[in-house]
């Protein structure tokens, strides 16, 4: 574990709260339990979110999912004096191998936690040297500096249009292969900023880095899937809410929530996506592009 404190501010608790629709004794799946934010909120906050005369039992259940063993140690940390908390250092795409039965919510946060940008040794951070990692899970092989340094000219192309909807993709991935092997972010970086007019350097940095993330992790894939094993493993009256970052994550939510709609197993609760209040962005500016979409199983 690093040597920094693992830091991570929950986003929109209010609205989590109210759209998950806390029940008596119900089970909730913290999917993307981070620093344990959200389940803290979950938690202690439960009793004054009861219905009037529904004091029997007050207890709820979290079940947290978190690929990433540093958040999981964060988590217990934080969540200590809670017991109700079943941790699963598991990717949610495995959510149907740890559940073995239904449950009354789903929360999946889907950002980077403060503590993975701003940890250099992470490989995540745009403003601080460090390996070509972003590993969410430390365990696994696949690192940002193999994609880098082995993948084709395509390849690289292809990911940096898919997953980072970047206009210079063919450019910057001629000069990567150019430029190859590369071990630090920074000297990505320095490649990738040379290789586009200087006024979208900082863009097409940012998108790079976010396409390489989601590829390392498998992102999109793993989304698409555990939200559909999600839905099916809700009870009904049961709710589901995403929040995502990006226009990616985004759009897989809404389509979902679409179609599961358009087959009477899901009431979506939120024509437009929910976003930040002014007063969370300018504490956390981190939340500023967080959109949260909420859905209710029929």
């Amino acid at each position: 574990m690093l040597n920094i404190p693992y830091q991570h501010s929950p986003v929109m608790v209010p609205e989590v709260l109210g759209f998950l629709n806390l029940r008596s004794g119900g089970t909730y799946v913290d999917c993307t339990l981070g620093g344990g934010g959200h389940a803290q909120a979950l938690l202690g906050k439960f009793k004054t979110c009861l219905p009037a005369g529904k004091v029997q039992n007050p207890n709820i259940k979290i079940i947290g999912f978190d690929q990433d063993g540093e958040a999981i140690a964060a988590a217990k940390q934080r969540l200590a004096g809670f017991k109700d908390i079943e941790y699963i250092n598991d990717n949610f795409v495995n959510l149907k191998e740890h559940l073995k039965h239904k449950v009354d919510g789903f929360l999946f946060d889907l950002g980077v936690s403060s503590y993975q940008i701003d940890a250099a040794e992470r490989g995540f951070s745009l403003q601080q040297d460090g390996p070509l990692d972003m590993r969410m899970d430390q365990g696994q092989e696949l690192t940002a500096a193999r994609i880098i340094n082995h993948s084709s000219t395509e390849e690289l192309e292809k990911i940096f249009q898919e997953y980072g909807e970047e206009r210079f993709a063919r450019r910057i991935a001629r000069a990567v292969i150019g430029q190859r092997p590369f071990s630090t972010t920074f000297q990505l970086k320095a490649i990738i900023e040379k290789a586009i007019p200087t006024w979208k350097k900082r863009e097409s940095v940012t998108r790079i880095f976010q396409a390489l993330r989601i590829a390392v992790n498998a992102e999109l894939d793993n989304l698409t899937a555990a939200v559909s094993d999600a839905v099916a493993l809700l009870n009904p009256g049961g709710r589901i809410v995403v929040i995502a970052y990006h226009s990616l994550e985004d759009r897989i939510i809404k389509r979902a929530f679409r179609d599961f709609a358009k087959n009477a197993i899901l009431g979506v609760l939120t024509k437009k996506p929910i976003t930040p209040g002014k007063d969370e962005v300018a504490e956390n500016p981190r939340a500023r592009s967080a959109k949260l979409r909420a859905a209710e199983k029929l």
